[in-house]
C-alpha cells in the first residue's frame, strides 16, 4: 500500500489488508540496506491475526521515493508522518538494527503515539567500525560481503520462513544489493551506517520511554552483540530482554522465535 509521506511516495506491505482504525497497528522498521521484506513472517501473521500492518520501505528505498534519511532523528520524523499518513493514532513500534533507533526515537519524540517498543538487534552506542564504514562508501558490494558474514550465525538454523532450500546468507546478500541498486543516486548504504555511528540520543530516549520495551537479540550476533544492549537495557522502565539462538539476521534464522516473542509482547 503507498502513501503520500512529505510529499513523497512511501511503500508499506500490509499483508494484503485495509487499514481498518478498529484494529491496533505495529509498524516494522528495516535495518540497513533492507526493505521491508525482512519481516515477512512476522508482518504476515500479525496481518492475519487482527492488526494492520505497516511494513514500511524508508524513504529512497526499493518502492519508497524521496531521500534516505541521513539521520537517525530524520528517520524517525518520517515514521510519525507516516503514521499522520495513513490515520494511525497509535501503534507498536518494532525496529531491527538501524530500524531499532528509528523507533526508539520515535517513541521519545512522540511518546503518546506509541503502545509499545521492541528493539530487535539492538545497541547503543551503534557504533560503525571504520572498514565497514569506509567500504560501504568506496567498495560496497565487498562491504555486504562483510556485513553478510557478521550477520550471520555459525549454527545450521532449520528451514526458514522462505521455505525449504533456502540459503539465509545468498538471500541477505541478493537483497541488499537489490536494495543499493534501487536508488542510483544515493549510497543508501553508506548513509544508513553513518546514521547509526552518529546517533548519539540513545540514552536519554531510553531514560525517556513510558510504554513497555522488549529487547529482543541474537545470542550469535556479532554485529550488535548483546552486550551491546546493556546500555540501554540499564535506562529502560519497562523493558523485558528476549535472547535467541541467532546471529544479526534473526528475523530469518530464527522466524518462528522471533514471532512468539512479538506475538507474546505485543499481546500482554
Amino acid at each position: 500500500m503507498d502513501f503520500i509521506v512529505n510529499g513523497h511516495r512511501a511503500y508499506c506491505y500490509t499483508g494484503g489488508k485495509s487499514i481498518d482504525s478498529a484494529k491496533p497497528t505495529v509498524v516494522f522498521i528495516h535495518g540497513v540496506l533492507n526493505d521491508h521484506s525482512v519481516w515477512i513472517l512476522q508482518s504476515r501473521w500479525f496481518a492475519n491475526h487482527g492488526w494492520n500492518v505497516l511494513a514500511v520501505d524508508l524513504p529512497g528505498h526499493c518502492k519508497s521515493e524521496g531521500p534516505p534519511p541521513a539521520s537517525v532523528e530524520e528517520a524517525a520524523a518520517f515514521i510519525v508522518a507516516l503514521l499522520d499518513a495513513a490515520g494511525i493514532a497509535k501503534a507498536a513500534l518494532v525496529g531491527h538494527s538501524f530500524g531499532s533507533l528509528i523507533a526508539l526515537e520515535t517513541t521519545t519524540r512522540s511518546p503518546e503515539r506509541v503502545t509499545h517498543l521492541a528493539l530487535v538487534g539492538t545497541a547503543y552506542p551503534m557504533t560503525v567500525s571504520p572498514a565497514l564504514l569506509d567500504g560501504a562508501l568506496n567498495d560496497p558490494q565487498r562491504a555486504i560481503t562483510m556485513v553478510n558474514n557478521f550477520s550471520h550465525s555459525l549454527l545450521a538454523p532449520p528451514p526458514s520462513s522462505l521455505g525449504p532450500g533456502t540459503w539465509l546468507y545468498g538471500g541477505s546478500r541478493a537483497l541488499m544489493r537489490r536494495v543499493l541498486a534501487s536508488n542510483p543516486n544515493a549510497n543508501v548504504f553508506h548513509i544508513g551506517f553513518k546514521a547509526c555511528n552518529d546517533y548519539a540520543n540513545g540514552e536519554q530516549a531510553m531514560a525517556s520511554v513510558q510504554c513497555p520495551t522488549l529487547f529482543l537479540l541474537g545470542e550469535s550476533d556479532q554485529m550488535t552483540p548483546p552486550r551491546a544492549a546493556r546500555t540501554l537495557a540499564s535506562k529502560a522502565r519497562d523493558a523485558k530482554v528476549v535472547t535467541v539462538k541467532a546471529g544479526h539476521a534473526l528475523m530469518t534464522e530464527a522466524p518462528d522465535d522471533v514471532l512468539f516473542a512479538l506475538g507474546a509482547f505485543l499481546t500482554s
